[in-house]
């Protein structure tokens, strides 16, 4: 790693957005060979750098090439790295980086399925997430109850939650027939169950909801549950250029890594297939 600014290093390494690191930096929470860190500081990969007093590791722009990864998420994962129930996590299926780690973009409940993002590079992961940024999020949910116009116009306008005022930017009617119907619907925020407490807002119970879309991002037919497809490098560039992200040089893998990230996308397609088949003899 060239001498680079901490705050810069810090969020490529997926600890925050440079904003926020700075922050960190002010508060005394970083230190750099024993010392204090402070603003305009600068490291390179013979430093050693602790937060609050742990070592943390630091990537650097060579080690960590601009990679995504999409993930379809099933029902009953959790969106953190480990968890203290012992529950299954999304990060269990993903295939394992060298000198990098996978940062998520946003997070999905427990209860939650759908399209969860990854990326090798933080400063990436802290852009699609920032609200500055407006991306849109697109939920298909299933609800039950009686849904009229009036409600509908309501979750556009805006419902006061605990945590303040929150709407759908959009709601459109996608299947389904009597009380059980599929809907829909788009939020501009990622808050904590946001979608299932605004149908809710409305006495409507959701016994389905899972992500469709994440900005420009769709979950492709061919990404089924639990498993995960890495995009290319003409559409990790599209993306970077909507969150007007400068270019890095592209993923240059040694063979032997290739074929290996090849085989276990090939293996999870297999192993998906017997499953279905085992189902549905």
């Amino acid at each position: 790693m060239s001498d680079e600014k901490l705050q810069k290093v810090l969020a490529r390494s997926g600890y925050g957005s440079r904003r926020e690191m700075e922050r960190w930096i002010e508060q005394g929470r970083f230190s750099i060979n024993g010392e204090k860190a402070k603003l305009g500081d600068r490291v390179t990969r013979r430093d050693l750098v602790q937060l609050d007093s742990r070592e943390i590791d630091l990537v650097s722009e060579i080690d960590s090439p601009r990679r995504v990864l999409i993930y379809n998420k099933p029902v009953g994962e959790v969106s953190t790295r480990q968890d203290p129930e012992g529950r299954p996590t999304v990060y269990d299926h993903l295939p394992p980086l060298k000198n990098a780690r996978w940062i998520a973009i946003g997070r999905l409940d427990i209860n939650t399925s759908g399209l969860l993002i990854f990326t090798s590079d933080g400063e990436l992961a802290n852009k699609m997430m920032h609200p500055s940024a407006n991306i849109d999020r697109e939920y298909a949910v299933r609800v039950l109850g009686n849904i009229d116009e009036g409600m509908i116009s309501r979750l556009k306008e805006g419902v006061l939650l605990e945590d303040g005022m929150a709407k759908f930017t959009d709601v459109q009617f996608f299947d389904g027939d009597g009380a059980n119907k599929w809907y829909h619907c788009v939020v501009m925020e990622g808050r904590n169950r946001e979608v299932r407490r605004l149908w809710e807002s409305q006495g409507i119970k959701v016994s389905r909801l899972k992500r469709v879309r994440y900005g420009s991002v769709f979950m492709p037919s061919d990404v089924k549950i639990g498993t995960w497809k890495e995009l290319d490098v003409k559409e990790v560039k599209a993306i970077a250029k909507q969150l007007e992200l400068g270019d890095k040089k592209p993923l240059k893998m040694k063979p032997a890594e290739k074929a290996g990230f090849e085989r276990r996308y090939k293996n999870q397609r297999i192993r998906q297939e017997v499953g279905r088949k085992r189902k549905d003899p």
